[in-house]
Parts: structure tokens; sequence; C-alpha cells
């Protein structure tokens, strides 16, 4: 049922989940002061292609309700995504690898420096995509990154 909504969430035009999926996740107690020890979140962006697909990026819209509950700063502006790339989830772990080098930019490196950042993805597979995001990141020099997913697939 989880994995159901979660693929709805992200591939039927069903945004509107993304409310449910937070309020679930902050129930958690535990969750919850692991998430707020962190300055800044950023979600993984998706391209301006994908975007124009499905008229919203599923891990922004968590990041941000994230951010709102919490009363943290969401930053949607320093990490791009600046490659259209075959999408992950039709690829095998080896071609994902591949595929997602070099797909993500950094822009204002210095409002990252020494801080302490949340990177949301909504599906963890492989790990390529949050590797990768990483990896981008690590150029603004932060104190720490840490990865926070809804699912693993």
């Amino acid at each position: 049922m989880i994995r159901k909504t979660i693929l709805n969430y992200k591939f039927n035009d069903k945004p509107y989940i993304y409310k449910t999926i937070v309020n679930f996740l902050l129930k958690n107690e535990k969750l919850f002061e692991i998430l707020k020890s962190y300055d800044t979140i950023i979600p993984v962006p998706i391209s301006t292609k994908r975007y124009k697909e499905r008229g919203y990026n599923q891990s922004y819209l968590i990041a941000k309700e994230i951010a709102k509950k919490l009363q943290m700063q969401c930053n949607n502006n320093s990490l791009v995504k600046t490659k259209n790339i075959i999408e992950q989830s039709k690829l095998n772990k080896e071609d994902r690898q591949e595929n997602i080098q070099g797909a993500y930019k950094l822009h204002n490196k210095k409002t990252l420096q020494n801080k302490k950042i949340l990177l949301i993805d909504d599906i963890y597979t492989t790990g390529s995509t949050v590797k990768e995001c990483s990896k981008v990141l690590m150029q603004a020099k932060p104190e720490k990154i840490g990865v926070f997913t809804i699912a693993k697939d």
C-alpha cells in the first residue's frame, strides 16, 4: 500500500499526497529530532523537461513541507539538474551510476558553506542519485550532509 501510494504520488499526477507523507513521517519523534539537527533542506532537483511533464518536483514538495513544519530553510536553488537523462527507474545499477554523472551543478556555494545539509529524495534504489548530488554539494564545503529518502526500493 505504501509503495503504491508513493508511485501514485510520483508518476500519476497526485502531488497532494506529499502532505500525508510528511505528516506520517513527522509523527516519529526520533526522526523529528534527527531532521531538526540540520540547518537547511535541499531536495534532489529534477530537470526542467521533467518538471514540465509532471508539473511538480516530488522531492521539493516533501522538502518544503518538512522545512515548514520544522521551521527550517528549504533551499531549492543551489543544487540544479542541468542534464536531461534517461529516467533512472528504467536502468540497472551500473547504467544508473553512469547515467547520472555530471547531471547536477551547484550555485550559491557560499550559502551552503559550513552548513548541515539534509538532502531529500523520494525513493532510494541504488543510491546513484544521492551519491552524485552529495558529491556536488561537497564543493560548498558543508559541515555535513545527511540523506533522507521516503522509501527504499
